[in-house]
């Protein structure tokens, strides 16, 4: 019955890996696989076929324990599902105060930044935009709002997609070392993993290096020789609202408060979370957008209308993915030391028996991460380790999953936005840009490593 329940989630592993030439949205097999295997989770537990296991690595078997194994059955599943629910309410606050700034064309004010006409110069511009903006909104929609503001600066197309290849790069970078910034990041924070202090500190100079290496190289090459026309006049109507300034800096600074509220409250971060949407939300029902602001213009404006544009098929995909990775960890696989285990922490052991270096393995899980997706990589490595709050660990993880994606444009949600916005070739960007993200991947974890190892002594 373990093997049904391992097929089950490869087959909906290899779904998702392949959603481009399958053309099947990831969120159909994530759900699929979620619900398959804890649908043979729970038959097979009550047929006593197998046992279960809580986080607090207790078995459960069903013919031994009776009623007391249907409970820790039933409370190992809402446990699971309340550690998801923690992240996906996260993500519809952030994603929904992002919105809101938007309807307010918040993201406009950026476009002021940029008034040079030097190639070279435009590329650190916009990686300097993109590293710092994807810590504050996630690297997927700094991705987004940098690709749109390129599209008003750059008219030539062929031109355009190597700033928008190289955003990719500096976003994922960015997103690496703030809690808010990635998925994973977020998932490791609310896993209590990380703190946003200890991921900052040990993940900030290896992202930055990750960030400026492949940026210092591309300054160099010809596409960012010379100088271009950038048109600071174009769409001049359409560009500022009275409200656009205050909602920019609100918004972010309500996102940027959240690891604060954590750290004074010691609450979960979604309860930061939603105060922030709250805040935000209030002084979006009350500012005026325009001179002649009429009740007929303020659903425009709206939350309402912000939550109608999010991306709810990414929040299920979360939700069938975190779901079918809770599933693995709580079947019992094996026997470790004389304990049983679940599926993950037992995959852990045979890795650390295959390859004793643990630094190699997250490098690899890095690399791994621009083939599949990283979320459930990441997933499956917080049930795979045991290792304290902010261990070398984790950090390597956060870095690694994060960055690593960068290698392929399919790798990382940024990339796949970036692709879908601007019809960036797959083989292109494997040609022209691939070795950057690597050069960049690989430098910052060397750095990444001196300083842990070296400087710190950490184990």
């Amino acid at each position: 019955m373990e093997s049904i329940i391992i097929l089950i989630f490869v087959i909906g592993y290899l779904s998702i890996t392949l959603e481009h030439p399958l053309k099947l949205d990831k969120t159909v097999p994530a759900l699929i696989m979620a619900a398959l295997i804890w649908a043979v989770l729970a038959i097979g537990f009550q047929s006593g076929w197998f046992d279960v296991i809580n986080t607090e690595e207790e078995a459960f078997n069903f013919l031994k324990g009776g009623e007391h194994a249907q409970e820790g059955f039933h409370g190992t599943l809402l446990h699971h599902l309340g550690k998801t629910a923690e992240i996906l309410i996260f993500l519809i606050g952030a994603m929904t105060i992002v919105e809101i700034i938007d309807l307010h064309r918040g993201f406009e004010v950026l476009k002021g930044a940029v008034k040079t006409k030097s190639k070279r110069r435009l590329l650190w511009i916009i990686g300097i935009l993109a590293f710092f903006l994807s810590a504050i909104i996630d690297n997927l929609t700094a991705t987004i709002v940098l690709v749109t503001l390129l599209r008003k600066l750059i008219h030539e197309r062929d031109t355009r997609i190597w700033y928008a290849a190289m955003v990719i790069i500096a976003a994922n970078a960015g997103g690496a070392w703030s809690p808010i910034g990635d998925v994973t990041t977020t998932m490791l924070w609310i896993a209590n993993k990380v703190s946003a202090a200890g991921l900052m500190e040990f993940v900030v100079i290896p992202s930055i290096v990750c960030f400026v290496v492949p940026f210092f190289i591309a300054s160099y090459m010809k596409p960012f020789r010379g100088n271009i026309q950038v048109d600071a006049q174009e769409d001049k109507v359409a560009e500022k609202l009275l409200s656009s300034r205050t909602m920019l800096f609100l918004g972010l600074g309500m996102i940027v408060s959240v690891p604060v509220f954590k750290t004074l409250t010691h609450l979960p971060p979604y309860m930061g979370m939603m105060l922030a949407l709250g805040v935000v939300w209030l002084v979006s029902e009350y500012i005026h957008p325009e001179e002649d602001f009429s009740k007929e213009r303020r659903h425009l404006y709206s939350a309402h209308k912000a939550l109608s544009r999010i991306e709810i098929s990414s929040i299920l995909f979360f939700l069938g993915i975190l779901m079918a990775v809770a599933g693995l960890e709580s079947l019992v696989y094996g026997v470790v030391n004389g304990e049983e285990v679940g599926t993950l922490r037992y995959l852990a052991e045979v890795l650390q028996g295959a390859i004793p270096n643990q630094d190699v393995v997250i490098m690899l899980l890095g690399v791994l991460s621009a083939i599949i997706d990283n979320v459930p990589l990441v997933a499956a490595s917080i049930g795979m380790y045991d290792s304290p709050m902010d261990s070398v660990l984790w950090h390597f993880i956060a870095y690694s999953a994060g960055t690593g994606g960068s290698m392929l444009i399919i790798g990382s949600a940024a990339g796949v936005a970036a692709m879908g916005m601007e019809r960036i070739d797959f083989i292109w960007y494997l040609k022209k840009i691939a070795w950057l993200a690597f050069i960049g991947f690989a430098a910052g974890a060397a750095v990444f490593l001196f300083i842990e190892r070296v400087l710190f002594h950490h184990v």
